[in-house]
C-alpha cells in the first residue's frame, strides 16, 4: 500500500494524485482518492477535537478540588465534566472509525508508476531490446495445438472433459518436457543464479493474498476454498510473504528465492480472444525468482532479475524482445515492469511468458516486512521484486512451433535432451 502520509498534506495528496493519474484508471480511482482525502480529513479534525476536550477535561478537572476545599458542591461541574469526557471519547471513537475506513480503502489504490516510464496505455510499451531472429510465418508451420494433438503430446479435450475449458492436460513426452522446462529453470536458478529453491504451499490465507496486493482488489479473478483459503495465482504470494511480519537485518539482504508451482486464475478466459490452445488458461505451471531489497538497490536489482529471466530464452533458443511497459499498463501492485515476450511463428504472434518487476515498498508495508540498517537504527520497509522465470504454457508454445520440422517433428533444445532424454518429438514417440 501507499504511505499514509501521501494523503494526510495537501501537497502531498496532490503529487500522488497526479502520479496516479498517469495510470488512466479512470474516474473510480479518481472518486476512492478523493474519499481517502475526506477520511483523512475526518481523522485531523476528530483528533483535534479530542485533543481540546481532553485538555478541557484536565483544565476544569482541577475546578472540582477547589471547590471542595471550598466547601462547594461540585455536582453541576461534575455533570458537566462527564459532558465533555463523552464528547472526547466520541471523538476519539470517530477518528479511530476515520483511520479504519481509510486502511480499507488505502488497499485498493494501485502503486506509483515509476518517474520514467512512457506515458500511455499498453500502445506506449517501449521496447528495450531484442534477441535472436524471429522466423517467418509460412503455411506450412502450424500452431501449437494441431503440433501437440499430432504428436501425443496434448490432449486437451479430455483436459476440458475433466475440468472445463481453460485446464490443459500433457500427457506422454508432453508431460516430460514440461517437467523438463521446470527441472532446467530450477536448476538454472539455484545452481547458476544463486536462488534459494522453495516448495511453498499451494494455499494460502486471505492474510497472505492481501500482503502481495491481491486482495482485495483483485478477488473476482482468484479461485476461492469454502474455508477462505486461495488457490494462488503465482508463487509470488506465498514466497513474497515468507517474512511477513519480521524485521531483517541489512546483512541478510538481499533475500533472493526461485519456487515451481501450479497457479490458477478465474480470469484468464475472460479476454474473448486467445482462448484456443494454451494462451490463455486457468491453470499453469511456472517458475518464479523473487528478491527482498534494500530500497537504494531495487532497480539495479530488477535489472538483474530480468536478465535471468531472458537467459532462459537464451539457452532455449528462442528470440524475443524485452518491454518497458507504460504507467497505463502496469499491474496494480508495480512500480516498474519489464515484460518478456517470445515469439511463436505457429500462431504469428508475440507472447508474454515473463513479467519482472520492482513494487518499492508498496507489498513490504501491506506485510509490515523490514529491516534495519544497523543496531539500534530503525526499521526501513524493504522493497521486493519478482518475476517470472518462466511461464510453462507460452514458453512451451514457442518451443513447439519454433522447433517444428518440415516433417511434422520437433526439435528439442538442447539443454533440454538431458532431462527429456530424446533429441526430437515424433509421432508415436514414448
Amino acid at each position: 500500500m501507499l504511505d499514509p502520509r501521501g494523503f494526510r498534506d495537501a501537497g502531498a495528496f496532490a503529487a500522488v494524485a497526479r502520479s496516479l493519474a498517469r495510470r488512466r484508471a479512470g474516474a473510480d480511482l479518481d472518486a476512492l482518492l478523493e474519499q481517502l482525502r475526506g477520511y483523512a480529513d475526518r481523522r485531523r479534525v476528530a483528533i483535534a477535537e479530542a485533543d481540546a476536550r481532553k485538555a478541557e477535561l484536565n483544565a476544569r478537572s482541577r475546578q472540582v478540588g477547589e471547590m471542595k476545599r471550598r466547601g462547594e458542591d461540585p455536582a453541576a461541574l461534575l455533570e458537566e465534566l462527564g459532558g465533555i469526557s463523552r464528547a472526547a471519547d466520541e471523538a476519539t471513537a470517530a477518528a479511530k472509525a476515520a483511520d479504519e475506513a481509510f486502511d480499507q480503502a488505502l488497499l485498493y489504490v494501485p502503486n506509483l508508476p515509476a518517474d520514467d516510464l512512457p506515458d500511455g496505455d499498453a500502445s506506449a510499451n517501449a521496447t528495450v531490446r531484442t534477441w535472436g531472429d524471429p522466423l517467418p510465418v509460412e503455411a506450412w508451420r502450424k500452431p501449437h495445438w494441431d503440433i501437440g494433438k499430432a504428436l501425443g503430446l496434448l490432449d486437451l479435450e479430455r483436459g476440458a472433459r475433466l475440468s472445463g475449458s481453460g485446464f490443459p492436460l500433457y500427457i506422454g513426452l508432453g508431460a516430460r518436457l514440461e517437467r523438463a522446462l521446470i527441472q532446467f529453470m530450477l536448476d538454472l536458478h539455484s545452481r547458476e543464479h544463486g536462488y534459494v529453491e522453495v516448495s511453498p504451499p499451494f494455499v494460502v490465507t486471505r492474510e497472505t493474498m492481501t500482503g502481495t496486493g491481491q486482495l482485495p482488489k483483485l478477488e473476482e479473478d482468484m479461485y476461492r476454498t469454502s474455508d477462505d483459503l486461495f488457490l494462488i495465482p503465482t508463487a509470488e504470494v506465498p514466497v513474497t510473504n515468507l517474512h511477513r511480519g519480521e524485521i531483517l537485518g541489512a546483512a541478510d539482504l538481499p533475500k533472493r528465492y526461485v519456487a515451481y508451482t501450479p497457479c490458477f486464475r478465474r480470469e484468464a478466459g475472460a479476454h474473448g480472444a486467445d482462448t484456443r490452445g494454451l494462451i490463455r488458461v486457468h491453470q499453469f505451471d511456472k517458475v518464479e525468482v523473487v528478491w527482498l531489497e534494500r530500497p537504494e538497490a531495487s532497480d539495479g536489482s530488477l535489472e538483474t532479475l530480468t536478465g535471468h529471466a531472458e537467459t532462459v530464452l537464451q539457452r532455449l533458443g528462442l528470440p524475443y524482445r524485452v518491454l518497458k511497459l507504460a504507467a497505463g499498463d502496469l499491474g496494480f501492485a508495480s512500480r516498474r515492469t519489464y515484460d518478456l515476450e517470445v515469439w511463436a511463428p505457429g500462431v504469428g504472434k508475440w507472447l508474454e511468458v515473463s513479467s519482472c518487476s520492482t513494487y518499492g515498498d508498496f507489498q513490504a508495508r501491506r506485510m509490515d516486512t523490514r529491516f534495519r540498517v544497523a543496531k539500534g537504527a530503525k526499521p526501513e520497509f524493504v522493497h521486493t521484486l519478482n518475476g517470472s522465470a518462466l511461464a510453462l504454457p507460452r514458453t512451451l508454445i514457442a518451443l513447439l512451433e519454433t522447433f517444428q520440422q518440415p516433417d511434422g517433428s520437433v526439435r528439442v533444445p538442447p539443454v533440454l535432451v538431458p532431462y527429456v532424454g530424446v533429441e526430437r518429438l515424433a509421432a508415436g514417440g514414448a
